[in-house]
């Protein structure tokens, strides 16, 4: 028996990286995962048949989290191909990328994590789980600078973050729990590359500071951990970065 057996889990962002690694540990623990994309379709299929020909079930939908109906198709993927919806992972995030409008990152790093709960939420039974992946980067941004590039990710993330946990109290009338996973820089992510990129010797550097940097594989263990961890509502899980603490945040 896994520990997500006849559960259903959503994991935005998880074509590739933590979300794709988080998407197999859940299949792995019995539950039937919606594997999110925006663009990367052939990426999310091949992720779903990893799951699948591991014996899990999982099913790749592609949705922009930063549209209403993106949000939507995402929520009642689950409903429609498994029945229910008990777990939340709210992975994607991004801003980095060059070429996206004005505000680009605040969309999607709050506005759509807001949007995505809102939708999962009236679907979701009680003893639900919401698990709300972000940074120290991001989490700590009030007390310790980070690197200018970037800031307006990491100030956008934080942003979602207070903003999720402002509905702590309507997530408790429905019985849903809602725990942050804040993680150090991880080695091999599109952010640690595209930081590495305009700030050469970033990682370096914080792999120095930091004295050990999680890879994505060992983050992503983590995150799923979280998932069906008896920790209360509103619990934030620090993984890495003990230089951090004692920071308040």
């Amino acid at each position: 028996m896994g520990l997500l057996d006849n559960k259903t889990a959503i994991v935005t962002g998880s074509s590739r990286g933590i979300g794709a690694e988080v998407a197999k540990i859940l299949a792995g623990e019995g539950a039937a995962v919606v594997v999110n994309y925006r663009q990367k379709a052939p990426r999310a299929n091949k992720v779903v048949s990893g799951i699948q020909e591991a014996g899990g079930r999982a099913v790749a939908v592609g949705a922009d989290l930063t549209t209403v109906e993106g949000v939507q198709a995402l929520a009642s993927a689950a409903m429609e191909e498994f029945g229910s919806l008990d777990v939340l992972v709210l992975n994607a995030s991004g801003g980095m990328e060059s070429g996206m409008e004005e505000g680009y990152a605040l969309k999607l790093n709050r506005d759509a994590q807001l949007n995505m709960l809102n939708a999962a939420v009236p679907l979701m039974p009680e003893g639900s789980r919401v698990v709300f992946v972000t940074s120290h980067q991001a989490h700590f941004i009030d007390t310790v600078p980070t690197m200018p590039e970037y800031e307006p990710v990491a100030r956008s993330k934080r942003a979602g973050e207070v903003a999720l946990r402002e509905l702590l109290p309507n997530l408790e009338e429905k019985g849903i729990s809602l725990v942050v996973v804040s993680g150090d820089m991880i080695e091999g992510t599109v952010t640690a590359t595209l930081l590495d990129r305009s700030n050469p010797g970033a990682i370096e550097a914080r792999r120095a500071e930091a004295g050990k940097l999680y890879s994505v594989e060992e983050f992503a263990a983590e995150v799923a951990k979280m998932v069906t961890a008896d920790v209360e509502s509103g619990h934030t899980e620090y993984v890495g970065g003990a230089d951090y603490f004692g920071k308040s945040a």
